[in-house]
């Protein structure tokens, strides 16, 4: 694509005399090749017009910046680049998600369960889906390893027109709350937004609940303000949680909602818990009909209840998706058994915030018939102010809780644990290293007790220092069990 070509998306900018053929476009020096376009964006570690001389070197024929730089190709400066990374990025890879039916899923828990249930759901209905979430992408069959819950805007691009390219009718993707305040998102045309909750989490990054609660409503304000009958747009809110009375002010969409304890288009009643599933009666626009699920929690009726309203109003056949729901057994990392011939239940999930802790812990209470394990830790240099919160939550549901490391990163796995023990009540141990806890809690249970291994559910590494090692809880709890 000509360079005057993608700078068209850009109104009153510019245009330099040179127009040379782009073959790519990427705001990392290191990726430039010849003929890239290079975007100098100032980020939080480094700045990207100390690179661009590099970018030059490397093959970059065009450099856009906020700046004069000492260069001797075309330099198109700009106010923020920033804002203009998305559009650059959306015009050079020829608008993909106005081919797609795009759903965006928002909120602090449920947002990879309900993307999992809903790609099922459409792959069950012929659909050709693509799914950007925290554990992995996909398009089609292909699975394509995920790095962040939300790609930059120039990756996320390029998978969009990956998917269009390989016939791919349906897009499912996880939308982080840092995604939407960095612009990540812009560009992207939303058919179907969802919002599963709002609870603690981020507030090293977005100060306060307020704000961190503004962040998310971004995707329904972005929208769009049009009503065309061939071409729908639906905000899918959860009627049970009190932010989706600002998110309907902020949706200029059709609002579809769901919810057990309040009144909605999708409501769940007569619900039964068990230890195998959970059962409920189906209130819908088509009436009344019950459902039977694999999946366990009150939770897992959340993000179904979101699958089920985002799907109807993709014109799935109700029938159809509930049927698609009943035969799923359940999502990587998500309240996941561990299956070592043992006579007591072993349970990984990625609980790492305090409200999705005491969800699972809820729920394991009401099956579990002698004592609850429960292994917890939180993650180095994130929010700090949740690390009492979490340990609180397991001592009042856990008989015997386990304090040990997530993942650390940069900070001193003993000064995270001290942070957690403000809030510790009772008896609970502290056993630093992940998997001398987990190793010593399947020595000590037995049947009928219940085993959570909680934080880090499908991730296979642990972050200690600069240093990335594998480790992944289902296969240490699989070798703990062997040596039992």
């Amino acid at each position: 694509m000509k360079l005057h070509t993608i700078l068209q998306s850009v109104p009153f900018i510019h245009l330099p005399d040179e127009n040379p053929d782009i073959i790519s476009i990427t705001n990392d020096h290191r990726k430039v090749e010849p003929g890239s376009l290079f975007i100098c964006v100032n980020g939080h570690v480094v700045d990207g017009h100390e690179f661009a001389k590099g970018a030059e070197e490397n093959g970059a024929v065009a450099i856009v910046a906020e700046k004069p730089l000492d260069v001797s190709v075309p330099v198109i400066q700009v106010n923020d680049t920033k804002r203009i990374l998305p559009i650059l990025a959306n015009q050079f890879y020829e608008h993909p998600t106005k081919q797609l039916h795009l759903i965006g899923i928002t909120g602090t828990n449920g947002k990879t369960t309900t993307s999992h249930l809903l790609e099922t759901i459409f792959r069950d209905a012929g659909r050709t889906t693509g799914l950007i979430g925290t554990i992995n992408m996909k398009i089609g069959d292909r699975v394509i390893e995920s790095k962040n819950t939300t790609p930059d805007g120039i990756v996320l691009q390029s998978i969009f027109q990956e998917m269009v390219r390989e016939n791919v009718n349906t897009a499912i993707m996880e939308v982080s709350s840092h995604a939407l305040v960095q612009g990540r998102v812009n560009g992207c045309e939303y058919d179907v937004a969802v919002f599963t909750n709002l609870s603690q989490d981020h507030l090293d990054y977005h100060q306060t609940m307020d704000e961190y609660r503004r962040a998310k409503g971004l995707l329904f304000s972005r929208q769009g303000n049009t009503y065309e009958a061939n071409n729908p747009k639906f905000a899918i809110l959860n009627n049970d949680d009190q932010a989706s009375e600002h998110y309907k002010v902020d949706a200029a969409a059709h609002v579809m909602t769901y919810g057990i304890n309040n009144q909605a288009d999708f409501h769940a009643a007569d619900i039964t818990l068990t230890n195998s599933g959970t059962s409920f009666t189906l209130t819908s626009p088509e009436g009344v009909q019950k459902v039977q699920l694999k999946l366990m929690g009150t939770f897992n009726i959340y993000n179904a209840l979101a699958s089920i309203a985002a799907a109807y109003v993709s014109n799935i056949p109700l029938d159809s998706i509930i049927r698609s729901l009943e035969n799923v057994t359940g999502v990587p990392g998500r309240f996941e058994p561990v299956d070592g011939g043992q006579d007591f239940p072993v349970i990984v999930d990625y609980a790492h915030t305090p409200d999705s802790l005491e969800n699972v812990l809820k729920t394991i209470k009401q099956f579990a018939k002698k004592r609850i394990f429960a292994i917890v830790g939180c993650g180095g240099d994130r929010d700090k102010t949740k690390r009492p919160l979490m340990a609180e939550i397991a001592c009042m549901y856990a008989t015997n809780p386990i304090f040990t490391s997530d993942n650390p990163r940069s900070e001193d796995p003993l000064a995270i644990l001290a942070d957690m023990e403000k809030g510790a009540k009772g008896q609970y141990q502290i056993i630093s290293d992940r998997k001398e806890a987990i190793k010593q809690a399947i020595q000590m249970a037995s049947g009928d007790d219940v085993i959570l291994i909680a934080g880090k559910g499908h991730e296979t590494y642990q972050i200690i220092g600069e240093h990335v090692f594998d480790f992944d809880d289902r296969l240490v709890a699989l070798e703990a069990l062997k040596g039992r």
